[in-house]
């Protein structure tokens, strides 16, 4: 037995996918592990990215023997995604990569901006989303390691207006070029997608791949493809729809008939005692100054704080 759904970060980036699937299949059991002893990810090689993340899936598996794994980090899916599902191979892993293939859709002036870490706007797959999917479009790409350190060790314990100065340099260069859509590339920028929104002002949309990703989640998952089989409408693209709202219900239960043991108390699961809370939060490695901002980033989003693992 295992938790249905780990996911892994460089940090706290990927919480808002975690909840996003939550949302759609809330008795389902995730586990959240941050590998924060290599933060940041954006600035390594590639060869760094792929040792890194292979010790931390490891760790996942040791600990928590997931189902699926959902790597929510671009950084991570577009530069070891592959190495990752090779070395792993009865583990299904989701990758979370720009949703260039939405921004190409919903543009009007054909001018979108890329946000992420340097190493995903300078890696080779980002670029070749673009050619697929917006060649059609001028596509203005912004590495920003200084806003995801902001967001990674101040965000939760800022106030509104510093988060506000914090996004303004990205929001002006991408206002400069015209952009009426702003992709964010990397998972650490959801935590401030509405800031970044009420900087870049309401004639500009700001997307992200998290639809996209947990309706991916639900359809690999072990098991669960009958349940989504035969969806009218549902995708697993970035343009995901929403008309499978109708069909979570089934697929809880078919998740429910897994592997697990019926337990309410435990929110449809029953979960051993070596098992974390549901949506425990766990890092690799926090000075006390940081710890105390994940502390406080588990009480703004109700989520168990899991520690240092």
């Amino acid at each position: 037995m295992g938790v249905d759904f780990a996911f892994l970060d460089s940090g706290t980036g990927g919480i808002p996918y975690m909840l996003s699937l939550k949302e759609k299949v809330p008795n389902a059991s995730c586990v959240y592990l941050g590998d924060t002893a290599h933060f940041p990810y954006g600035q390594k090689t590639q060869k760094e990215v792929v040792a890194a993340a292979s010790k931390a899936v490891e760790l996942i598996q040791k600990k928590w023997n997931p189902k699926t794994l959902i790597v929510a980090c671009n950084t991570i899916s577009v530069t070891a995604l592959d190495d990752l599902r090779a070395r792993f191979p009865s583990l299904p892993i989701v990758g979370t990569v720009p949703a260039i293939k939405l921004a190409a859709k919903v543009t009007a002036n054909k001018r979108v901006g890329l946000l992420a870490t340097n190493a995903t706007v300078r890696h080779p797959y980002s670029q070749k989303l673009i050619e697929d999917f917006a060649s059609d479009c001028a596509v203005f790409k912004r590495g920003d390691p200084d806003l995801i350190d902001f967001i990674e060790k101040k965000l939760f314990t800022a106030s509104r207006a510093e988060r506000l100065a914090a996004v303004r340099p990205a929001v002006d260069y991408f206002a400069a070029n015209d952009c009426d859509t702003i992709i964010l590339g990397c998972t650490h920028f959801t935590h401030i997608a509405d800031d970044i929104q009420a900087a870049a002002g309401e004639k500009v949309r700001v997307i992200d791949s998290r639809e996209g990703v947990a309706n991916q989640a639900l359809r690999v998952f072990p098991g669960n493809q009958n349940c989504l089989q035969g969806q009218k409408g549902a995708k697993t693209d970035d343009g995901a729809s929403s008309k499978e709202a109708a069909l979570f219900d089934r697929e809880k239960n078919c998740l429910q008939g897994q592997a697990f043991s019926q337990d309410q108390d435990a929110g449809g699961f029953k979960v051993s005692e070596t098992f974390p809370q549901d949506k425990s939060f766990f890092f690799t490695a926090a000075t006390s100054e940081q710890e105390g901002e994940y502390r406080a980033m588990c009480e703004r989003f109700a989520i168990p704080f899991g520690g240092l693992v």
